[in-house]
C-alpha cells in the first residue's frame, strides 16, 4: 500500500497597503472564495481556524481568499513581535489539517448578501445600482484582491454610492485615498449620475 506524502506547507507573508494588515499566503487551498470574519459570534460559528486566531490577543479580524488570510492586528501590538507567531500558527493548523471554515458558509453568505441585493437593485435607481456593482467587480476588485482585501457594493441612493471593505482594506488609511481618487474618479466618469462614493463601516 502505497503511503502518500503530502507537499510540505510553504508559508510567506506579503505586505499590505494597510499597516495594520498583513497577507500569509500559502500554498494550500485555505477557502474556496472569500470569507471575512470580524464579529466573534458568526466567527465561533462558522470558521474554527478565525476563531482560534481571534482567541489570540493581539488579531483584531481574519479574511480568507483561496490560498490566502490576510490578517488585521490590535493596534497596540507591533508585527516584529507578533509575525512569527501567526505564521507558525497558520502553519501548525494547515498541516493538522484543520477546518478552516465550515462547510454551509457559502450558502450562508450568499443568503444575507441575498437580503441585501433584494433592496440593492429595487426602485428607480435599480438599473443604476446593477451597473456599478458590475463596474465595481470588473474594475476594482481584482486590483484590491492583490492587496489582501476585497470591496463590496453594498447600495445606491441619491447619487451616493455605499461600499464596504473587508480584509486589508478594512480599515486602511490608504484605502479611503483609494476610495475618493481612484474608485470615486472612475464611478462618476462612467456613471454620471454618481456624485460621491462613501465606505459603510461593517
Amino acid at each position: 500500500m502505497e503511503t502518500i506524502t503530502k507537499s510540505p506547507v510553504m508559508l510567506y507573508t506579503e505586505q499590505t497597503p494597510n499597516p495594520e494588515a498583513l497577507k500569509y499566503v500559502t500554498n494550500r487551498l485555505l477557502y474556496k472564495g472569500i470569507a471575512d470574519f470580524k464579529d466573534k459570534d458568526i466567527t465561533a460559528e462558522w470558521s474554527p481556524m478565525a476563531n482560534s486566531l481571534m482567541e489570540l490577543p493581539y488579531v483584531k479580524s481574519v479574511y480568507f481568499n483561496n490560498n490566502y488570510v490576510t490578517i488585521t492586528k490590535e493596534f497596540n501590538y507591533e508585527w516584529q513581535d507578533i509575525m512569527l507567531k501567526i505564521k507558525e500558527f497558520v502553519k501548525d493548523f494547515v498541516e493538522r489539517d484543520g477546518v478552516v471554515v465550515k462547510e454551509g458558509y457559502a450558502e450562508f453568505a450568499a443568503s444575507q448578501e441575498a437580503a441585501n441585493s433584494a433592496s440593492q437593485f429595487s426602485g428607480e435607481d435599480g438599473e443604476i445600482a446593477r451597473k456599478i456593482k458590475e463596474l465595481i467587480d470588473t474594475y476594482v476588485k481584482p486590483a484590491v484582491e492583490g492587496d489582501g482585501g476585497n470591496i463590496e457594493f453594498k447600495a445606491y441612493e441619491k447619487g451616493v454610492v455605499y461600499v464596504q471593505m473587508q480584509g486589508s482594506c478594512s480599515g486602511c488609511p490608504s484605502s479611503t485615498v483609494t476610495l475618493k481618487s481612484g474608485i470615486e474618479g472612475m464611478l462618476k466618469r462612467m456613471v454620471p449620475e454618481v456624485t460621491e462614493v462613501v465606505q459603510e463601516m461593517a
